[in-house]
């Protein structure tokens, strides 16, 4: 059995490892949702007259990990304080959002807001938005695991973005 969740948490780039880590996720894709343009490109959406924002599509075995671990995870990945973007990279297109495929999801994902912002951890409220499933347009090809295929271009970006500084820093990690 599958079933998919689909997060927008800035850098796509940035989305795809900690997902792909988990037991019970079977692929990752990086992509556009959310806005009124067919077929997107990357330059498109960045130019900010698509309404679509980056985000990751997760395909993940239920009987393994739940939605529930999936929000979590995608919580403590990003600030979801942070209204404006993510970290270095500002506008419409890098902000977070979680897109319910369904009322069960949509439920969860509205409790799992609501817990976070009540927990008193973040120094401000939770601006990541909830908002309804769009079509998912896969990115381009050179975008699909670029941590993988372009490792120390993505640790450069990720650590001149200050992306690990700001997430250790929130969430208190060690």
């Amino acid at each position: 059995m599958k079933a998919s969740a689909i997060f927008a948490g800035g850098c796509f780039w940035c989305m795809e490892p900690p997902f792909d880590e988990l037991d019970g996720v079977l692929d990752t894709t990086v992509g556009y949702t959310g806005g009124s343009t067919a077929n997107p490109t990357y330059d498109d959406v960045c130019e900010g007259n698509t309404g679509h924002l980056e985000a990751v599509r997760i395909t993940y075995d239920p009987s393994k990990i739940s939605y529930r671990r999936l929000l979590d995870v995608f919580w403590h990945n990003v600030d979801p304080t942070d209204g404006g973007g993510q970290f270095c990279d500002r506008g419409e297109s890098y902000k977070t959002a979680i897109f319910p495929a369904d009322d069960e999801q949509r439920a969860l994902a509205e409790a799992s807001k609501a817990e976070l912002d009540g927990s008193g951890l973040l120094p401000d409220k939770v601006a990541t938005k909830i908002l309804p499933a769009a079509h998912f347009w896969p990115a381009e090809d050179y975008h699909q695991d670029y941590y993988r295929n372009n490792p120390l271009r993505y640790k450069f970006y990720r650590y001149s973005c200050g992306r690990d500084r700001r997430l250790q820093s929130l969430w208190r990690h060690p």
